[in-house]
C-alpha cells in the first residue's frame, strides 16, 4: 500500500431499543424526555466499548445494563409485575463470532439479568438457566443482588391494577387480561465492532399480568435474539408468544443467507408480512456485517437509537 495511501478503519455500529408498542396518547413530553434521555446515555455507553475497540458484545451488555438500572424501561428495575404482583425477568446475550449465547429466564432478585445470561455463555456448557436454578448460577458468580422492592416501580403497580381492572369488567380470570395494546419497554442492543463481529442482546420483564412463569421470546435464542457473523444481529421486542412461533430473530438471518435479500427486506417482509398476518405486532432492531442498520415496527411507536462510527447518533420514538 502506498505511504500516502491511510487505511480506512472498519465501521462500527451500535443500535438499541426500548421496546414497542408505545402510543401517544400513553406518553406524556415529561416521560418521553425522561427515556429519550436513559435511550442516550445507553447509547453512549455501548458506544464509548466500540469507538475505543472493544468487543461488540461488551458494548451491547454496556448498553443493556444502563436500560436495566433505570426505572423507565421493562428490564431490570422497572420490570412490569406478574398476575402475582411480583417481578420474573428474562435475557439473551449472543455471540455471532463463535456461535455461542446465554440466557436466563424467570429470575427474580438478579439486579442485571444480563450480566447473569452472559455468564452462562461465558461459564457453562448451557445455553439457558431458568428460575432458582440461575439464581444460585449467579450468586455463585458473585453477582448483584436486589430485594424485590428495588424492581418494582409505582408505575408498574397501577399498570398491574389497570389491567386487572379490565378482567374483572370483561369477566375473566385475572390472569387472562393482559396488556398488549399498551406494552412498554423491552430493551435490546445489537453491534457491528471494528474486528467485523456481530453481538445481540435483550433483557425483558415480559407483560404486564403475566401467569407466574411464562416466558417470552427475549430469552429464547433464534426467537427475540440472534447473531452471526458475515449476516446480521438481531434483537426483537413485542408480543413475543408470535416472535417465539415464527422464530422471527432467526428468520431474518435465514431470508439474508438464502433468499440473498438485503438486511432492510429481510425485516420489512417479516414485521409488516409475515407478524402482521399471524397477528403480533411489534418490532426489531438489526445491524448487518457491513453496517446497515433496519428498525421496523408495526406498532405505533418503538423507542429505538443507533450510533455510528462517524459518531452520528438519532433517537426515535414514532415514524420520524
Amino acid at each position: 500500500m502506498p505511504a500516502s495511501v491511510i487505511a480506512a478503519e472498519p465501521p462500527f455500529t451500535l443500535v438499541i431499543h426500548g421496546g414497542a408498542g408505545v402510543s401517544r396518547k400513553d406518553l406524556t413530553p415529561e416521560t418521553e424526555a425522561a427515556r429519550r434521555k436513559v435511550m442516550e446515555a445507553a447509547l453512549r455507553a455501548g458506544f464509548a466499548v466500540l469507538e475505543r475497540g472493544g468487543a461488540g458484545l461488551d458494548a451491547v451488555q454496556a448498553s443493556i445494563v444502563t436500560l436495566e438500572d433505570s426505572p423507565h424501561f421493562n428490564a431490570g428495575r422497572g420490570s412490569v409485575l406478574t398476575a402475582q404482583g411480583e417481578v420474573e425477568m428474562d435475557a439473551s446475550i449472543m455471540d455471532g463470532a463463535s456461535g455461542k449465547a446465554g440466557a436466563v429466564a424467570g429470575v427474580r432478585g438478579i439486579k442485571n439479568p444480563i450480566r447473569a445470561a452472559r455468564l452462562v455463555m461465558e461459564k457453562t456448557p448451557h445455553v439457558l438457566l431458568i428460575g432458582g436454578g440461575a439464581e444460585e448460577f449467579a450468586r455463585e458468580q458473585k453477582l448483584d443482588f436486589e430485594p424485590m422492592e428495588y424492581f418494582i416501580t409505582q408505575e408498574q403497580k397501577e399498570r398491574l391494577e389497570r389491567v386487572q381492572k379490565k378482567a374483572r369488567g370483561q369477566a375473566l380470570a385475572p390472569q387472562l387480561a393482559d396488556d398488549f395494546g399498551s406494552r412498554i419497554g423491552t430493551v435490546g442492543a445489537v453491534a457491528l465492532d471494528k474486528a467485523g463481529h456481530l453481538s445481540a442482546a435483550t433483557s425483558t420483564g415480559g407483560l404486564t399480568n403475566k401467569h407466574h412463569g411464562r416466558v417470552g421470546d427475549s430469552p429464547i435464542i433464534g426467537a427475540g435474539t440472534f447473531a452471526q457473523d458475515g449476516v446480521c444481529a438481531v434483537s426483537c421486542t413485542g408480543h413475543g408468544e408470535f416472535f417465539i412461533r415464527l422464530a422471527v430473530a432467526h428468520d431474518v438471518a435465514a431470508r439474508m443467507k438464502y433468499q440473498h435479500v438485503t438486511l432492510a427486506a429481510a425485516t420489512d417482509a417479516i414485521i409488516h408480512g409475515e407478524l402482521k398476518k399471524a397477528g403480533g405486532d411489534g418490532g426489531l432492531i438489526a445491524v448487518d456485517s457491513k453496517g446497515n442498520i433496519a428498525a421496523p415496527f408495526n406498532t405505533p411507536g418503538m423507542f429505538r437509537a443507533w450510533m455510528k462510527s462517524d459518531g452520528t447518533m438519532q433517537v426515535a420514538v414514532f415514524a420520524e
